[in-house]
């Protein structure tokens, strides 16, 4: 890694970069204000909404929807396709890219983790930090509570049960539950 690269660079090409800079702040301080402005709508403006999500978001598809509060870092970094809903107190933590297929249906109080830490003490104590982005394919069912966690992939038509951790990829076609999240049933 070349010093010479500001934190945000390496931030943006997914590499450890340290939490902190005008930068950095600046860009979370505007996902911020932006979650601000979008969990302080009111159910009568749906318009609002959408055009909020359109310009902030990475991508947001036709006929979805976000039901407020919803909880980002940055924001800018989350991709979500065409017809899905999330429901209430969605927490997305996008330091790295967060991208949701089409027909995505999302319990509340789920959380998508991108964020990671060193191991070792003292590096976390220098304020090094990463993230490894989370990908949902089509037609999944998150079920209230999970939480997705740094780097998984999650297969088309598959569903995440309530309150299950999802530590590692998750195939197409089956039904996952549990901490850590383990297939039950294909489907």
């Amino acid at each position: 890694m070349s010093e010479e690269r500001s934190m945000l660079d390496r931030l943006l090409a997914g590499e450890e970069y340290i939490a902190e800079g005008e930068e950095l702040e600046e860009m979370s301080r505007a996902g911020r204000d932006w979650m601000d402005a979008y969990n302080s709508t009111a159910t009568r403006q749906g318009k609002l909404r959408r055009q909020l999500l359109e310009q902030w978001l990475g991508g947001f598809g036709e006929g979805s929807e976000i039901r407020p509060p919803f909880y980002v870092d940055f924001g800018s970094r989350i991709t979500i396709g065409k017809n899905c809903f999330l429901n209430f107190n969605v927490v997305a933590l996008d330091v790295a890219p967060i991208t949701l297929g089409d027909h995505v249906l999302v319990g509340p109080n789920v959380q998508f983790l991108t964020p990671t830490h060193p191991l070792e003490p003292q590096r976390r104590r220098a304020g090094w930090e990463g993230g490894e982005p989370i990908t949902i394919h089509d037609n999944v069912w998150i079920g209230g509570g999970a939480i997705i966690c740094p780097g998984v992939t999650v297969g088309a038509n598959s569903v995440i049960g309530a309150g299950a951790i999802v530590t590692k990829d998750v195939p197409a076609n089956v039904v996952v539950v549990g901490n850590p999240a383990r297939v039950i049933k294909e489907i």
